[in-house]
């Protein structure tokens, strides 16, 4: 895709929706950085029905750490490897308190020597918190990003490393949130809904499913 072309395939999604935000629900940092890491190998409303009531009870890390691993493993025992994300959460919450005032850090290398915090989470935190510049690769943006031609790369980080180069001002901030929702809304993994893509002309895939009633899966 060339840059003209990227250029506008963002200045549409832009259009479409000029304030685009996560999905996951959340008061504030702290809980944005907890939501995220459990969003992992989860979808966003699952972990949104875990947390409402979490994020009433708990607001800050020591809060957390008051509630305890088992204590938490009942808000969030619906959520896929919820042992082991409690166990992290805690963790991480305790590193806040000891380390940190209580504060998320508003750095990624910090962030990501939290317990089960990785790149991908810091890039949304960072982004999304602190207005970063960041690219929080998931599944989705590496599905679009290779699909349309975007941004090709066989790693997450790969993908990020394209996306880094090639996202033009006015649109960092807010393309992760657009290609996250471009994928999970249009760009789906298994039939991609190209016949009311807003960007289908710009699009690199070959395999275009033009046609509505054509549920044949693309690759």
């Amino acid at each position: 895709m060339k840059k003209d072309q990227i250029f506008e395939f963002f200045s549409r999604l832009a259009e479409l929706n000029p304030t685009p935000e996560t999905e996951l629900e959340f008061g504030n940092t702290y809980q944005l950085l907890v939501a995220v890491t459990l969003s992992a190998q989860a979808t966003d409303v699952g972990v949104n029905k875990a947390t409402r009531a979490l994020f009433r009870e708990v607001k800050t890390p020591a809060q957390m750490v008051e509630l305890g691993e088992e204590g938490l493993k009942q808000h969030i025992k619906t959520i896929g490897l919820f042992n082991t994300k409690a166990k992290n959460v805690i963790a991480l919450s305790q590193i806040l308190v000891d380390r940190y005032g209580g504060e998320v850090p508003a750095d990624r290398d910090a962030m990501v020597e939290l317990p089960g915090v990785g790149r991908k989470t810091a890039n949304v935190v960072m982004n999304c918190a602190f207005g970063a510049e960041t690219f929080a690769v998931d599944t989705h943006i590496f599905r679009v990003g290779n699909r349309t031609g975007l941004a090709k790369g066989k790693t997450p980080l790969a993908v990020e490393k394209q996306l880094e180069k090639k996202v033009p001002q006015p649109f960092r901030v807010g393309a992760h949130h657009w290609l996250i929702l471009h994928g999970r809304y249009i760009c789906k993994a298994r039939t991609p809904e190209c016949w009311r893509c807003p960007v289908v002309d710009l699009c690199g895939f070959r395999d275009k499913v033009l046609d509505r009633g054509n549920r044949k899966a693309a690759a």
